[in-house]
């Protein structure tokens, strides 16, 4: 299993490779939270101290059945929040922090639009089973399971 400090290792190769550009106004942390069906990561300011903004992963995504390129699109995702001044001391550029899919055109810019696809693509393909995985009791598991049939349907050309 994955833990923060392999998370922290992923985090400073993302950001010297990817994010080199934005400075690191300010101590950032990287933890796995716990396991959520819709929150893949998130960016806050630590309330104990406002000079932290912390990352934090879907703890799902401790295990190696998760694809390294989806925790990388979601780090750079929440990254590229910092980068727009949410939750981190740079200025803010927008107003919302998904406005206009800013999110999309900044892993674009950056030369990582195949990557924003391919986690689209494995979410879409993989996440339901995942949840089902993980969640096994949930109300709406029914549903999962028609998206997943519909899935398969829809890639055979049916």
């Amino acid at each position: 299993m994955r833990d923060n400090s392999w998370l922290q290792q992923l985090l400073d190769e993302i950001w010297d490779q990817y994010f080199s550009d934005v400075p690191q106004e300010n101590d950032v942390r990287i933890v796995f939270g716990r396991k959520a069906k819709r929150r893949l990561g998130s960016i806050s300011v630590d309330p104990k101290d406002k000079n932290v903004s912390i990352i934090t992963m879907n703890g799902i995504f401790r295990y190696e059945e998760i694809p390294r390129f989806v925790i990388m699109a979601t780090l750079v995702h929440e990254l590229s929040h910092y980068s727009h001044g949410f939750n981190s001391p740079i200025e803010q550029r927008y107003q919302h922090p998904h406005a206009g899919g800013v999110i999309k055109a900044e892993f674009s810019e950056r030369g990582l639009l195949d990557l924003y696809l391919e986690q689209k693509r494995w979410l879409k393909t993989h996440w339901p089973m995942i949840i089902n995985k993980y969640f096994p009791n949930i109300t709406n598991s029914h549903r999962l399971v028609a998206k997943k049939k519909y899935w398969i349907f829809s890639d055979l050309g049916l």
